[in-house]
């Protein structure tokens, strides 16, 4: 191991400046927005020095650089020492950093990525740790594509430095996949120092980089306001700008503690040694293998089309919260085992694991565990939405047709979750075929994409070669004689195409549409079969009546004089029971489907 060499007096005096130029730097900005977190930021002022004036290896004039280490303040309301830290670097104007939460400034309240050196969105507190870990998830899959040396996630509180090394990447994903269970893995490596003394802090992170077989956490404690005097360490100043009457002799102070103000402190160039992420689109190498009228899950399917993507891009990565033989991710886990991350039971931060590993295009990321279950993580994609994430989630077990496991697994609620989340595209495939064509067109689609994938065996409707795209449904059932337009989605699809079949018997004919994606949703097809049929939609859909598909389709008809929809959907907390039962009781099977066509060509 190499001998630690301390920086010589003049380099720690000129780090001693910086962190003062940042404290500085921060007052200014919080007074002329006359909002924000001055003392935060102050706390935290040496470390910010010592890592982007010392430790990280950076082009300051290049955030994106594929090769720069990274940066995640998990403690976003610190923004202006984050912004602050770039202009000392000389990427921000430091007249802009005037300009911090007005309108027109990407400067905003907390850091997001519209900034380039912003990977992922970050102030609701607590999530960067998890964003973070992308780069342990990169480093385990380093023989595929050689990555970043180490990524840095500053936390909040106490403050807590995160440094994660890239060789450590095994026990990284181990602890960070399941924290309350640390004997499972090797322990973190730890540090306690006083988090504002630079020499301190240039010794703990040298020394996190000698370490190779674990990733390391630097416990540094600070005061909040540090360096402001009848501030520091004082109740009641969070989130509060200086007030006007102090400023003048509080800056006064910092610029009288500069000793070295034309000391230039450079970052440390990375090494050039990782080529761009390949952005070309990700293909299944084959057509679905499926016949008509054969049996299949869509969450069987889904896992068969992730292999299958996975057979065609190195870059295609899969997590699951430790439910991998129900979603059948473990398919995916059998074929490519070194590009698949177990996070267990904790989808917030599986979630979060996902979102880091899609930051900058680096790889095809795909969470699944059961659609109810990602109701606990909704902060973290709500948050991924900010964070302009592509990353893919699969949520299986819909709808009371999960049948016995009873109303605690049965997602009701995920539709209206994923069609609120402004960057989403819902897909809700209703067959394998359409299962396949829903992974590979979520792989190629900006944004997060939010797949719906049921329990129940059903019908394969399409054929190997049928075409799909994101916000055109298809017409499965449809004659000159129609005289109601039924839509339903997933096992609900499959009970429109009975009910059909039931009442053909009768005479009656319907239209029956398969959305394939509830947002985008086809309000062209909607309107034209509904002026076929007399204005009449019946929705049907194993989800609550709130903000699902019957709501999609109101939205989408709105406008359109004469058109009146019937919603059928899930009301009331369900039960245990077979799932023919289920979806009997709660009015959504093809006996009901029939009997409100009935009602409607009555009226």
């Amino acid at each position: 191991m190499s001998s630690y060499h301390k920086p010589d007096e003049k380099t720690l005096q000129g780090l001693k400046d910086v962190a003062n130029k940042l404290r500085i730097h921060s007052i200014k900005a919080t007074c002329a927005s006359n909002s924000g977190h001055p003392t935060s930021c102050c706390s935290a002022a040496e470390l910010m020095s010592v890592l982007f004036f010392h430790t990280m290896r950076y082009k300051a004039d290049d955030p994106r650089n594929q090769c720069n280490d990274r940066f995640v303040l998990s403690k976003g309301h610190a923004a202006p020492v984050l912004y602050a830290a770039w202009a000392e670097a000389g990427y921000v104007k430091e007249s802009d950093l005037l300009n911090l939460r007005k309108i027109d400034s990407d400067l905003e309240g907390h850091p997001t990525p519209k900034l380039a050196f912003v990977d992922v969105a970050t102030g609701s507190l607590g999530q960067g740790l998890g964003a973070a870990s992308w780069t342990l998830s990169h480093a385990f899959f380093s023989h595929f594509f050689p990555f970043l040396t180490s990524i840095i996630c500053l936390l909040g509180l106490m403050i807590n430095v995160w440094f994660l090394d890239a060789d450590a990447a095994l026990f990284g994903v181990n602890i960070c996949r399941n924290a309350c269970c640390l004997s499972h893995s090797r322990r973190w490596n730890t540090y306690v120092v006083d988090g504002h003394d630079v020499e301190e802090l240039c010794k703990a992170f040298w020394q996190a980089q000698q370490v190779k077989d674990k990733p390391t956490c630097i416990v540094a404690k600070t005061f909040k306001g540090k360096g402001l005097k009848n501030i520091e360490d004082q109740d009641n100043w969070h989130g509060k700008p200086i007030p006007k009457d102090k400023v003048d002799a509080l800056l006064n102070d910092l610029k009288a503690q500069l000793q070295v103000p034309n000391k230039s402190l450079t970052p440390q160039l990375p090494k050039e040694d990782t080529a761009p992420a390949d952005l070309s689109s990700i293909l299944l190498p084959e057509p679905p293998a499926y016949k008509k009228g054969d049996k299949m899950a869509t969450r069987r399917a889904y896992g068969v089309a992730l292999a299958k993507l996975g057979q065609s891009s190195q870059r295609v990565v899969a997590l699951d919260g430790d439910t991998k033989n129900s979603t059948f991710s473990e398919t995916f886990k059998k074929a490519f085992p070194d590009r698949y991350i177990e996070c267990f039971i904790a989808e917030q931060n599986m979630v979060g694991v996902a979102i880091g590993c899609a930051a900058r295009d680096r790889t095809v990321a795909f969470a699944s565990t059961f659609a109810a279950f990602l109701s606990r993580a909704y902060d973290q994609i709500r948050m991924g939405a900010i964070s302009q994430t592509n990353v893919n989630l699969v949520g299986s077990h819909c709808g009371v047709s999960i049948g016995e496991d009873g109303p605690s697994q049965m997602a009701l609620e995920d539709l209206a979750m994923f069609r609120a989340i402004p960057t989403c595209t819902v897909f809700y495939p209703s067959d394998a075929v359409s299962t396949e064509r829903a992974v590979e067109l979520s792989a190629n689609t900006k944004g997060i994409c939010f797949i719906r994938t049921s329990r129940p065996d059903t019908a394969v409707l399409y054929s190997p070669d049928e075409k799909f795209e994101i916000g055109v449904a298809k017409v499965v059932r449809q004659s000159d004689q129609d005289v109601v337009t039924v839509i339903g989605a997933g096992v609900t699809l499959h009970e429109a195409l009975a009910a059909a079949d039931i009442l053909a018997g009768e005479g009656k004919n319907i239209r029956v549409i398969d959305p394939f994606t509830i947002k985008p949703l086809d309000a062209e097809t909607i309107v034209s079969s509904a002026r076929a049929t007399g204005g009449q939609i019946i929705t049907v859909e194993d989800h609550y009546k709130e903000g699902g598909l019957g709501e999609a389709v109101l939205s989408a008809v709105g406008g359109e004089p004469g058109i009146v929809v019937t919603r059928l959907a899930v009301e009331g907390v369900p039960r245990s029971g077979k799932p023919n039962e289920l979806l009997d009781i709660f009015g959504i099977s093809a006996k009901h489907i029939a009997s409100a066509v009935r009602k409607t060509f009555a009226n």
